[in-house]
Parts: C-alpha cells; sequence; structure tokens
C-alpha cells in the first residue's frame, strides 16, 4: 500500500495494491498487519459503517468530544470530496484542514486520526461511504463543526447550496466549538 501525507502530518491518504484484468479487480481493503507497518498507527476498529447520500449532500463536520475516533474511510460507488478538520488545540495545525477526493475509480482510503472533525460532500449522482472506526458511535458526545465556518475555510467544491441534515445545519463556528487538549 502507498502512503501519502496530507498538509497536515497524521492525515493520511492509503492507495491499495489493486489488481485488475478484463474480469474486474481485487485489492485488500484492510490488513491490521499492512495498516500498522505501512502508517506507523496501531488501531483498533471496532465499528464499520455505511452511508449512501445523493450529489450535494454535504455530511459533517462530524466528532465525538468524548470517546474521539480514528475513521479509516473509502468511497466504493461514486465519488466525494472527503475533509477533515484538526480540533487538537495544542497542535500547530489547529483550525486547519485538508481535503482529499475518494471515488470507487481511484480506490484511496483517507486515516483521519481522533482529534478531527470529518466530512464530505458528494460530487457524483449517489456515493456509497465506508468507514472503520476506532470507538463506537456516542450520540451524547456528538459535535458538529459549522461546514462553512470562514475560520476554518474548507474549498468545498460546490455547486450550488450543499444539502445539509438539521443537525449539520446547526454546526458550531470554531470559535464557539469544542475543542481538544
Amino acid at each position: 500500500m502507498k502512503v501519502t501525507q496530507t498538509a497536515i502530518a497524521e492525515v493520511l491518504v492509503l492507495e491499495p495494491k489493486v489488481f485488475g484484468d478484463s474480469r474486474g479487480f481485487f485489492l485488500e481493503s484492510f490488513n491490521a498487519r499492512a495498516f500498522r507497518d505501512a502508517t506507523g498507527v496501531d488501531a483498533a476498529f471496532v465499528q464499520d459503517n455505511h452511508s449512501r447520500s445523493a450529489k450535494g449532500v454535504l455530511r459533517g463536520l462530524h466528532y465525538q468530544i468524548r470517546q474521539p475516533q480514528g475513521k479509516l474511510v473509502r468511497v466504493v460507488n461514486g465519488r466525494v470530496f472527503d475533509v477533515a478538520v484538526d480540533l487538537r488545540r495544542r497542535s500547530p495545525s489547529f483550525g486547519k484542514w485538508v481535503g482529499v477526493e475518494l471515488s470507487a475509480d481511484n480506490h484511496r482510503q483517507l486515516w483521519v486520526p481522533p482529534g478531527f472533525a470529518h466530512g464530505f460532500v458528494v460530487l457524483s449522482d449517489s456515493a456509497d461511504f465506508l468507514y472503520k472506526t476506532t470507538d463506537y458511535y456516542a450520540p451524547e458526545y456528538e459535535r458538529c463543526l459549522a461546514w462553512n465556518d470562514p475560520a476554518v475555510g474548507v474549498g468545498w467544491p460546490l455547486e450550488g447550496a450543499p444539502q445539509l441534515s438539521g443537525k449539520d445545519a446547526q454546526g458550531k463556528a470554531l470559535a464557539e466549538a469544542e475543542t481538544f487538549d
């Protein structure tokens, strides 16, 4: 697997080896030993999630203030612009974001460490988004950073206004959000 650091060193793009021929392709989407050896991260994943969204849907920017989750994310149908925002106050990249296009065609995965808000917008007609988490979903600790906070300034590739859930429309600005030490 090829691993590339993003502008925030702890957020990593992973590209598995893809073996293809006229019949289709095969790839190993996850192997704990290969992940650890390639990234230096010894993550224990406890939950797998799958969401399907239509074009223009923006989900996020989500995080859990307690029981923070590391996420290994990928797209198996369609394409998304995936974003991680550093919410660790002591980090030199606090409040900074990175974005990567993930698609069924490029097979990329993104490692989003604990302490980051995460979200994505769907660029194709629909997208199936899969992610593994290092801690369980805990709705009582879930928080949402405003997707459009100018202090963060995510450069979402939008064609008009995104479709948001009620919860995501109520996201807090970085200045008001709970963050990590």
